[in-house]
């Protein structure tokens, strides 16, 4: 296998550069402490095709692969990771989840809004009392004549609120059935769909995580996804590539995180001499260095997988898990070699620090994707 990016990967790395530089890294601050969310620069990235990256072009997409895809999440987080969690979530989740299991007239309903960034999309699997167990989830969609009615709430869901669209899985069956589930489509300004409570987040502060609550939330029979029942499997199925796009954005987190510390510590001199200089700040950064290259490699045999149409379940499973504690830990050296510098919001690293947590939870927490690692491999 041969990674070297190419020529496309290259340009989308530029502008992703010289875009970042205007349009986000004076706000990045901001937005942080703020918690706002920026739907303007999601309207700027749509008009870059940054936001239907893997939507072919007849729906209005770029039509691009997952390498490129890896690229564009890793470079947008190496900015800023919570502007990169939200352009993943947007891609992968909702816009996946139609481009992979809508027909033919739901595609060309949807997708074209999408990947233009005119609707930005949610994907609602998640519940207060479900995470990892989501075959025991309470939303459940109910058919009345022609209409699916959907009662319930989601949570931990990334735009939540802001979303104009949302793919919601609900229970139309019996509960803990992997056929006991069912996708929708459910368009915000719905009667009986609203957004509740937005969370408070340690980090990823800019990218809106919030409630989606159904009350009596009528639907057209014509928004389910594919088939009543299939909901579930679907959601496996979106949550392989999702977890490339977190492996990816924890790729860039990881980067950001080691190139900031990698100039400061050339810059800071103690007793006349670059820190870099010293085993003690250079061990650190060689370990950087050489678990980025194995995330990276391990992100990209997975999207490489997904692009050929392979079964990516392991692969996948295994870039996330690796790629998100190589994060963790790169952010965490980074504050050290930064020091006290590195404890305040005057430098980027703290920052990555608190971002980089995420990785290990959303989309499978670390110890799901070892569960799936070792079923796969025992099979």
């Amino acid at each position: 296998m041969n990674f070297e990016p190419t020529e496309m990967q290259q340009q989308i790395t530029q502008v992703i550069r010289d875009f970042g530089k205007i349009h986000m890294q004076p706000y990045i601050l901001e937005w942080d402490e703020n918690q706002s969310f920026p739907v303007q620069l999601f309207k700027q990235l749509g008009e870059l095709g940054l936001m239907g990256v893997l939507v072919p072009e007849k729906y209005g997409g770029s039509g691009l692969g997952y390498l490129e895809y890896v690229t564009v999440i890793s470079e947008i987080a190496k900015i800023c990771g919570a502007i990169g969690l939200s352009v993943a979530a947007h891609n992968s989740l909702c816009t996946g989840h139609i481009l992979q299991f809508g027909s033919e007239e739901q595609k060309q309903r949807y997708l074209p809004k999408l990947a233009s960034a005119e609707w930005i999309g949610a994907w609602g699997l998640t519940e207060p009392n479900t995470g990892s167990d989501a075959m025991n989830m309470k939303c459940v969609a109910r058919r009345e004549g022609d209409e699916w009615v959907l009662n319930g709430t989601k949570c931990w869901i990334t735009h939540g609120k802001s979303g104009d669209v949302a793919v919601v899985i609900a229970r139309t069956g019996d509960v803990r059935d992997s056929h006991g589930m069912s996708a929708f489509v459910v368009e915000r300004g719905t009667p009986g769909f609203s957004g509740g409570k937005k969370e408070n987040k340690l980090g990823m502060r800019a990218s809106e995580t919030a409630e989606m609550i159904f009350d009596n939330c009528r639907i057209p029979v014509a928004n389910m996804l594919g088939n009543e029942g299939d909901g579930f499997i679907q959601s496996m199925k979106v949550l392989d590539g999702g977890r490339i796009s977190i492996a990816a954005l924890s790729l860039g987190i990881a980067k950001g995180a080691y190139e900031a510390a990698l100039k400061y510590a050339q810059e800071r001199h103690q007793f006349d001499k670059p820190i870099a200089s010293f085993q003690g700040i250079s061990f650190k950064l060689a370990d950087m260095a050489t678990e980025i290259m194995a995330a990276e490699l391990l992100t990209m045999q997975a999207a490489d997988g997904k692009t050929r149409g392979a079964k990516v379940t392991q692969h996948a499973a295994m870039a996330k898990y690796y790629a998100s504690e190589v994060a963790v830990k790169a952010a965490n050296e980074a504050v050290q070699i930064f020091g006290g510098y590195g404890y305040t919001k005057d430098f980027p690293v703290e920052k990555f620090y608190r971002d980089a947590k995420l990785c290990t939870i959303g989309e499978g927490t670390s110890e799901i994707q070892k569960l799936v690692i070792a079923r796969e491999a025992l099979k």
